[in-house]
């Protein structure tokens, strides 16, 4: 901050009418008023600075008051501001020591404002008397760094809610029942319901992946003492569907699928199952076997002491010929269109030559991320919009209008007006921080950028990482509005690397007063991409605020090379004024 001090002066002859006045304007000539900052700057659209100084030891006499008016003038017009009012009787040792003064002045920024300075004048004044001092300049304005933010845009698209991976649908055969003590797959269970459904099964030739056959015996003796017959029964299973497959052609198909045997041994996971069904004993009854399984003990003592139960019997015939099983699950793939069936259907729906129920409501919403054409996707999303009231279609049509208008300058605004009105409609079914990320970007296009930071806060709860990131653009430029450029820091250093977010990143970082880090990233911004201007006049701003003026030279000939129009922004620029008079300056915007 550069600090200057001026004295007011008398000039001119005046004619006095007593000594008190007169008195306090040649006092004046020890006033000093230093002016904070200087050159003046805008932030947040509005300018703000102070007046400080020292009204000398007796200048304020009994009765008196001694005025500072502030003026900014600006070519032909000028603004008057508050005037500040000091009056003898609100310092009542004005008499033995000096009295320190202060003001702060504000306007609105408008454009017209930019070269101007500011212009002060003394009043002293006792009853309807006065006495004036000469209108001096003592600040020159204005610094308008901060409007060199660059609007950040995203367009966030919601999930479309379809799997276009592979999906595995479980195919459960009811249990194939085996002989007591055999493993042989008898014509009675090929020709009873469940044989018939794994035939068919075979038959259609789905896509399959594994086949888990889990075999199993009874409790008992003569079942468990053969340690394969559960492995056997399970390989029965498996030796049909293989030779079903060969009758139905199956070829090398066949070779694709993983059958899985387990055979279940000692184990009483299924009669404990087959159990808690039976409904022929009681509650009580139930519970002596469960006392026996869980007591503990070998597996034969277990079974013994089974034995003397008194329901053993009832059991034993009710239950345990359907442990005597194997149990066959099979793991197939899910039927669906492939991509370029569903890229075409998409194409004949929004054209009108298929009907809107050819592909589902999540089949039309993945369509649209097969086309690379941002118009064919917001003709997607219009016909998804049709299939009943899903917010992330109209959140979507109204990402695709963005991501046209990002890409359309021209037609932009229009565009923008219909996303407006489709995510208001998505906003209304649901608020999500897709829907609010859209809102923000909406917001800052039509000029509003604490509406903007109001919905970029609410997208970042529970947003993706691409959400995320995204919004943190648009927050990050808000924030350089609002003139919290600190949290434009974070915000834009948690951003997409895109070249505007990059610049706004070192705007931010500018204004925050970091030149160093500035530097870097707006460096970052053109190696992002190299014919952004404006990142070569903030690198030359930044160059200019440490001092370094071969930086100034360099940025400056590259941004007027790309955009002319920047050689008078720069001319008139007050941040490059200690360079304006170099030749090296001159020569750069030549």
């Amino acid at each position: 901050m550069r600090k200057l001090f001026y004295a007011f002066v008398i000039i001119g002859s005046l004619t006095f009418t007593g000594c008190t006045l007169p008195k306090m304007i040649k006092a004046a000539k020890e006033q000093k008023l230093e002016v904070a900052p200087n050159p003046l700057e805008v932030h947040k659209d509005t300018v703000v600075f102070d007046i400080t100084g020292n009204l000398p030891v007796k200048m304020l006499k009994k009765g008196t008051v001694y005025t500072l008016n502030t003026f900014y003038k600006y070519g032909e017009n000028e603004l008057a501001l508050a005037p500040a009012e000091f009056r003898s009787e609100d310092f009542p040792n004005s008499a033995t020591e000096e009295v320190k003064v202060s003001k702060n002045q504000m306007f609105p920024y408008q454009d017209a404002y930019k070269v101007g300075t500011v212009e002060v004048q003394g009043v002293a004044s006792k009853g309807t008397k006065s006495k004036t001092t000469e209108r001096l300049p003592v600040a020159t304005g204005i610094i308008t760094t901060s409007k060199l933010v660059q609007n950040s845009y995203y367009a966030a698209f919601a999930e479309h809610g379809y799997n276009n991976q592979e999906e595995l649908i479980p195919v459960v055969i009811p249990d194939f029942i085996f002989e007591r003590g055999k493993s042989v797959l008898r014509p009675t269970e090929v020709k009873a319901e469940k044989g018939k459904q794994l035939d068919a099964f075979i038959a259609s030739k789905n896509v399959t992946r594994t086949v888990t056959i889990t075999g199993t015996h009874s409790p008992e003796g003569a079942e468990r003492i053969n340690t394969k017959l559960s492995e056997e029964r399970a390989k029965a299973i498996e030796k049909f569907y293989r030779a079903q497959m060969k009758k139905y052609d199956y070829k090398g198909a066949a070779d694709s699928i993983k059958f899985i045997l387990k055979p279940i041994v000692d184990d009483w996971s299924e009669f404990k199952n087959a159990l808690a069904g039976y409904d022929k004993i009681t509650s009580d009854e139930k519970s002596e076997y469960l006392n026996i399984i869980n007591g503990g003990g070998s597996f034969e003592d277990q079974e013994k002491a089974m034995k003397k139960l008194k329901t053993y019997n009832k059991v034993f015939k009710d239950v345990y010929p359907g442990l005597r099983s194997a149990k066959t699950e099979i793991l197939t793939v899910k039927d669906k269109k492939t991509d370029a069936e569903i890229s075409v259907l998409a194409k004949q729906i929004t054209s009108g030559q298929a009907a809107a129920d050819a592909l589902s409501f999540e089949e039309l919403m993945y369509s649209a991320t097969l086309t690379p054409s941002v118009e064919e996707k917001a003709a997607i999303y219009e016909a998804a919009t049709k299939k009943g009231s899903n917010w992330n279609a109209h959140n979507n049509l109204a990402a695709a209008y963005l991501q046209l208008a990002i890409q359309n300058s021209a037609n932009a605004s229009g565009l923008v007006d219909k996303a407006a009105a489709q995510v208001e409609i998505a906003a209304k079914l649901r608020e999500t921080p897709e829907v609010h990320a859209n809102l923000a970007t909406i917001a800052l296009w039509k000029g509003n950028p604490y509406k903007a930071y109001s919905h970029a806060t609410k997208a970042l709860r529970g947003a993706s990482n691409d959400v995320t990131r995204g919004v943190n653009g648009v927050k990050g430029a808000s924030e350089i509005y609002m003139a919290n450029y600190s949290a434009a820091v974070s915000s834009t250093s948690s951003a997409v690397d895109t070249d505007v977010n990059l610049f706004n990143k070192g705007l931010a970082q500018l204004l925050n007063k970091d030149f160093s880090n500035a530097a870097s990233s707006f460096a970052e911004s053109t190696r992002k991409n190299s014919n952004l201007a404006i990142g070569y006049y903030g690198a030359a701003v930044a160059a200019a605020r440490s001092g370094n003026g071969d930086a100034v030279v360099s940025n400056l000939t590259s941004a007027v090379r790309i955009d002319s129009a920047l050689k008078d922004k720069a001319l008139t620029d007050l941040e490059f004024a200690k360079f304006a008079t170099t030749e090296a300056f001159r020569n750069a915007l030549k």
